[in-house]
C-alpha cells in the first residue's frame, strides 16, 4: 500500500512524489524520503538504520506542490549542474520526512511502515542506500590527443562500491566560443549557459527548456587555436560552460559505479573541419541518400485516408507546386502499427509477418487499395513515407494481432527490460506503458522488422518517418547487448533509425529514415527533424538554431517543419518567411498537426494559408520557391556529395566556416549553404529591409546580381517573398540559371510589406 521507489520514474528533469532525494545522496548532505500512500493510511513511520544505529522517523503528509520549488533528483550543490525540477503526480497521497546525513562511504537501510484507519500496519520492504563524496582518486580519465584538462580539476563520486560520476575542468579564452552538443534549439554559443546531454521528448518549447531530441557529448571550442572534444560514453553529461568560472568549462559525467572506472575524453585540435572529421572518425559519417530527399515534402496528420492523399496530390499538381516526397503518418491502426486501418486479415498467434496477400482492404475503407496508392504516387514522381512509432501499444488492453505479438514480446524476451526482468512499460505522456522492443537483441530486431518488410518489399514504399525514441527511462534498464539504461538509453534513437535503414537496404532501398531523435553515433542513419513546435516565431529562430547546431555536430539531411506544425495557422508574414528560409536548407517540407477535422481547416498547404488569410499572394510565392527548390535539387545533391566527402554538414553555421571572424556571431541565423549560397533568414515580423553580414570573399545577390566585397554589414529591402541570399562570385556563373529573372517574383510588382496584398496575377514577373 506504501508505494516507494528510490529512484522515481527516473524522469531526467523532474522529481516524483514516491523517490528518495537525492537518488543517490551525497555524505554531508541532508535526504528526504518521499512515499505515497492511499487515503486510508493515516500513519507513516520509517525505521533508518545507520552504522548500526536505528532511528524512527514519522513521516509528514505533503501538498502536492512542494515538490514545484526543489531541484534536480541528483542534487549535487557544489557542481551547479543542476537542472529546474516540477513534481511528477502519483498514485495516493504523498508523504515525506528527512533523515541525518550519512557519512562517507556508508551504507544505510530503511523501510516504511503505514497504520491505516482501521488500524492495520502495512510495510514496505527494506531499501538500502550508499553514501558518495567527491574525491582525488576513484577511477581513470584517459584523454586522447593534446591534455587540455586543468591540472588538479579531476574529481570523482564514489561510494563503497565504486566511482559514479568525474568532473573536470577545461580552460576557455576570452575569445573562444563553444559550438555544438548535438542539436540545440536556445544559441549557437553555449558559453555562459547551463546545459546536459540526454535524450528527452521535449514537446514544442525546446529553447525555453534547454531540452532536445539530439544531444551528443562533442563540441566546438572556437575562436582562438581553434579545438573540439569527445567524451566517449552514451551516459549523461552535464557542462557548465563558463558559469562556476568565466574562464573555464567543467564537465560532469555519469560513470557505471564499478572500481576504477574508467572515461575516455578525445581532444581535436585544428579548424572547425579537422576538429568535426576526428568527430565523425570515431561515430560514423553520413550516408549518401538519394536525390530525391532535397525536394519538397509534404505531410499532415488530416491526411489521414487514401482519397484525402490523392486528393491533396492532385491539389499541388492543379496548384503547379511539385512534390516529391509525401508522408502519411496516420495510415496504421495504431495497434500494431503495421496493419493498414480498416484492413481484415487473420490474426498470427505465432507473432509471423503477414504479407500484403493476407490483407483484404474493403473498397468502403480508409485506405482501398494500398499497392494502387504507391503506384499512383510513383507514377506522378513522388515517394511515399510511412510513419513509424518503436513501441507496442498496452492501451487500451491489446486484442487480437496486438495482443498476440505482445504475447511474443513477453514470452521471448523481445523487450527492453527492468532490472527484475519484467519488460519496461513506457513511463512517459506519449502511448503511456508500452513496450518497447529491444533493437539491439538479433532475435527482436529481426522480427519486429520482418513484420514490416511488406510495406517496403511488396507495397513498395520508399521509408519510414522513425518518430520517437525518447521513451526510455532508467538507470538500470536491461538490453540484450548487456548495457544498462544509463549508458543504452541515449543509444535507442540510434538503434531505431539504424534498425529501418537496414530493413530498407534489405529490400535494394535507400536506408531513407526521417527521425527527431539521436545521439552520437545517429549521422550515417538518414534524415531529421527538429521536432514538435508551435507556429511562432520564437520557435521559427529557435528552428534555425537546431539545424545549425545539428549540423556543427555531423547531421548532414536536417528540415524541419517549416512555420511549425501546431496550434493555430501562422500567419502569412510568418508562413512566407519561413517558406522561403525552408527553401534553403537541406530537407525542405511542411507538416501539421491532428485537428480532428475541425474547420476551418489548419493544414500547412499553402493553399489553406492562402484561403485562410484571403491572401493569394501566399500561394503564388510558395509556388515559386517551390518551382526553385526543384532547380536548387542538383545544387543540393552535388553540395551534399562534397560535404560527406569533406566531413562537412550541408547547412553550415558561419562559426564553422569563418572561425576567425568574431563578428559571426552576431548573426546567429546566417548560414552557408554548400560552399556557395549565404542564406540570411528574416526572423522578425513586419519587416521591410533586413541587415545580414557577408564574410570575407566577392559575393553576388542572387536576386538583383549586384555585387559585393565582404566583410560588411548589408542592408537590403526584404519584400514579404524574399530572404537575403548571396552567392560566392566564383560560383555564379555556374548557379545563376537557377535564378534566372524571368523565374522569379518581381521586386517592383510585389507588395513591400503585409499590408497591402498584390493580386496574384500581378505578383509575377514571367
Amino acid at each position: 500500500m506504501i508505494h516507494h521507489r528510490p529512484f522515481g520514474s527516473e524522469h531526467p528533469y523532474l522529481l516524483t512524489d514516491d523517490q528518495r532525494v537525492p537518488a543517490r545522496p551525497i555524505a554531508g548532505e541532508p535526504i528526504e524520503l518521499r512515499v505515497l500512500a492511499p487515503d486510508q493510511v493515516e500513519a507513516i513511520s520509517c525505521e533508518w538504520v545507520d552504522a548500526g544505529s536505528k532511528v524512527v522517523f514519522e513521516l509528514d503528509r505533503r501538498a502536492t506542490q512542494v515538490a514545484q520549488s526543489l531541484v534536480s533528483e541528483e542534487r549535487v550543490a557544489s557542481t551547479h549542474l543542476s537542472a529546474v525540477a516540477s513534481k511528477v503526480t502519483g498514485r495516493g497521497v504523498p508523504w515525506s520526512t528527512s533523515v541525518p546525513p550519512m557519512q562517507v562511504y556508508g551504507t544505510a537501510r530503511y523501510r516504511f511502515t503505514g497504520i491505516t484507519s482501521e488500524g492495520r500496519p502495512t510495510r514496505t520492504r527494506w531499501f538500502t542506500v550508499k553514501a558518495a563524496s567527491w574525491q582525488e582518486l576513484g577511477g581513470r580519465l584517459e584523454v586522447i590527443g593534446p591534455n587540455r584538462v586543468v591540472p588538479g580539476s579531476t574529481r570523482w563520486l564514489v561510494d563503497v562500491d565504486g566511482a559514479l560520476r568525474v568532473r573536470f575542468a577545461l580552460p576557455l579564452e576570452q575569445d573562444e566560443h563553444v559550438l555544438g552538443f548535438g542539436e540545440r534549439y536556445d544559441r549557437q554559443d553555449q558559453r555562459g549557459h547551463i546545459l546536459d546531454s540526454v535524450v528527452f521528448e521535449q514537446y514544442k518549447g525546446q529553447a525555453a527548456t534547454g531540452r532536445t531530441y539530439l544531444p551528443m557529448p562533442f563540441a566546438h571550442v572556437i575562436g582562438g587555436a581553434g579545438w573540439g572534444f569527445h567524451l566517449r560514453t552514451s551516459r549523461r553529461a552535464w557542462y557548465d560552460v563558463g558559469v562556476r568560472s568565466q574562464d573555464e568549462l567543467w564537465i560532469e559525467v555519469d560513470l557505471g559505479g564499478e572500481p576504477n572506472e574508467e572515461l575516455q575524453f578525445e581532444v581535436f585540435e585544428g579548424d572547425p573541419q579537422r576538429v568535426l572529421s576526428g568527430f565523425l572518425q570515431g561515430v560514423g559519417r553520413p550516408r549518401l541518400l538519394p536525390d530525391w530527399v532535397h525536394r519538397l515534402w509534404a505531410s499532415s496528420n488530416e491526411w489521414n485516408t487514401q482519397r484525402k492523399v490523392l486528393d491533396e496530390v492532385a491539389r499541388h499538381e492543379e496548384e503547379d507546386i511539385p512534390v516529391g516526397v509525401v508522408v502519411i503518418e496516420a495510415w496504421s491502426d495504431e495497434s500494431t502499427f503495421v496493419a493498414f486501418r480498416d484492413a481484415h486479415y487473420e490474426v498470427h498467434a505465432d507473432g509471423s509477418p503477414h504479407h500484403l496477400g493476407d490483407f483484404d482492404f474493403p473498397p468502403e475503407g480508409t485506405w482501398p487499395d494500398p499497392k494502387g496508392l504507391v503506384e499512383e504516387l510513383h507514377r506522378r514522381d513522388i515517394r511515399l513515407i510511412l510513419w513509424q512509432i518503436p513501441l507496442q501499444q498496452m492501451r487500451p488492453r491489446p486484442t487480437g494481432q496486438a495482443r498476440a505479438d505482445v504475447d511474443i514480446m513477453v514470452t521471448k524476451g523481445y523487450c527492453v527490460r527492468e532490472a527484475d526482468g519484467r519488460p519496461y512499460r513506457n513511463r512517459g505522456w506519449w502511448f503511456p506503458l508500452a513496450l518497447l522492443p529491444d533493437l539491439t537483441s538479433y532475435e527482436a530486431r529481426a522480427w519486429w522488422l520482418a513484420k514490416r518488410r511488406y510495406l517496403v518489399e511488396e507495397l513498395g514504399i520508399d521509408g519510414f518517418k522513425t518518430d520517437g525514441g525518447e521513451h526510455v527511462w532508467g538507470h538500470d534498464l536491461i538490453y540484450a547487448d548487456g548495457r544498462r539504461g544509463d549508458e543504452g538509453n541515449n543509444l535507442y534513437p540510434v538503434h531505431y533509425a539504424s534498425a529501418y535503414g537496414d530493413l530498407l537496404a534489405s529490400c535494394g532501398r535507400p536506408p531513407v529514415t526521417f527521425s527527431r531523435s539521436g545521439y552520437a553515433g545517429s549521422q550515417p542513419h538518414g534524415c531529421f527533424w527538429a521536432g514538435d513546435e508551435d507556429s511562432s516565431w520564437e520557435a521559427y529562430r529557435a528552428s534555425i538554431i537546431a539545424g545549425l547546431t545539428a549540423g556543427a555536430c555531423g547531421i548532414t539531411y536536417w528540415g524541419w517543419d517549416l512555420a511549425g506544425f501546431s496550434g493555430e495557422i501562422p500567419d502569412a508574414d510568418l508562413y512566407l518567411r519561413a517558406t522561403a528560409t525552408a527553401c534553403f536548407s537541406p530537407i525542405m517540407q511542411y507538416h501539421s498537426e491532428y485537428n480532428f477535422h475541425r474547420h476551418p481547416s489548419r493544414d500547412r498547404t499553402p493553399w489553406n494559408i492562402a484561403e485562410r488569410h484571403g491572401d493569394p499572394t501566399v500561394l503564388v510565392a510558395f509556388r515559386f520557391y517551390a518551382h526553385l527548390r526543384e532547380r536548387l535539387v542538383p545544387y543540393l545533391a552535388e553540395q551534399t556529395r562534397a560535404a560527406i566527402a569533406r566531413d562537412l554538414p550541408l547547412m553550415r553555421s558561419l562559426a564553422l566556416m569563418f572561425p576567425n571572424d568574431q563578428n559571426v556571431w552576431a548573426y546567429p541565423h546566417q548560414y552557408m549553404l554548400g560552399d556557395a549560397l549565404l542564406v540570411a533568414p528574416v526572423t522578425e515580423p513586419d519587416g521591410c529591409s533586413w541587415t545580414g553580414y557577408l564574410p570575407v570573399g566577392r559575393w553576388v545577390d542572387v536576386w538583383t546580381g549586384q555585387q559585393h566585397v565582404g566583410p560588411q554589414e548589408l542592408r537590403r529591402a526584404v519584400p514579404l517573398h524574399r530572404i537575403p541570399v548571396w552567392c560566392t562570385e566564383e560560383a555564379w556563373g555556374s548557379l545563376s540559371h537557377v535564378f534566372a529573372r524571368e523565374s522569379l517574383l518581381s521586386e517592383e510588382q510585389a507588395r513591400p510589406d503585409g499590408d497591402s496584398p498584390a493580386t496574384a496575377d500581378g505578383i509575377l514577373a514571367e
